[in-house]
């Protein structure tokens, strides 16, 4: 049905998109810093659930309404760069904080967490636009059964997405340790998350609509 190169295709591409900082590993790593794995894995379900519903919805239409409705992509877009330009303040502000460093927060009940974690993968338009772009180059026509040859690319990503993300949560804590040690390390792991999700910011609010046309960066 799917040929194996499509495959490995989609799960490099997932693998270089989900090791770049962004929102969802951001809230992921703080998460489970301030409350611990189990915190960590709930926002994580709420994150897979947004690939999932990204994944459907792109394959049954809403990436094609964004690229004919500018408009929506255009404010949802503005959105997700909102939230990165927020995140990006509070490591890059005096006294702002690492994602890494422990500290007292109120815990979020598991539905809050779950919700979150949701709402940080939905802010992305980006997912959606991947879809449009990525999901298509490895859909061979003459196999047929061109929407679910799109699911099942489409779950790869998802597959590759939540288990990197997993190690993330499960080693949260460890480099917290780690970088507590050495506070050196730590300001600068701060100011360099702060500087990348500064840059992703800029980079989406000046994106023009046309980009769902274009392959993802």
């Amino acid at each position: 049905m799917v040929e194996p190169g499509g495959l490995l295709g989609v799960a490099v591409v997932a693998l270089g998109m989900v090791l770049t900082p962004g929102p969802n590993m951001v809230y992921l790593v703080s998460r489970s810093i301030t409350q611990g794995r189990r915190a960590g894995m709930i926002s994580l379900g709420g994150v897979a659930l947004g690939f999932l519903a990204y994944l459907l919805a792109a394959n049954l239409g809403l990436s094609v309404l964004f690229v004919a409705v500018p408009e929506l992509y255009a404010a949802v877009k503005l959105a997700g760069a909102a939230y990165l330009a927020h995140l990006a303040w509070n490591a890059l502000r005096p006294g702002g904080l690492s994602v890494f460093t422990p500290r007292d927060v109120p815990h979020d009940s598991p539905r809050r967490l779950f919700t979150m974690g949701l709402m940080t993968n939905l802010l992305n338009p980006k997912i959606a636009i991947m879809y449009l772009s990525l999901i298509p180059q490895f859909v061979d026509l003459d196999r047929g059964h061109v929407l679910l040859q799109g699911l099942v690319l489409g779950a790869v990503q998802i597959v590759v997405s939540v288990a990197v993300n997993l190690g993330i949560v499960l080693a949260a804590g460890t480099i917290a340790v780690f970088l507590a040690r050495r506070p050196s390390w730590l300001k600068a792991q701060r100011y360099l998350m702060g500087t990348v999700l500064g840059g992703l910011a800029v980079s989406l609010a000046l994106d023009s609509p046309n980009a769902a046309h274009a392959a993802p960066r």
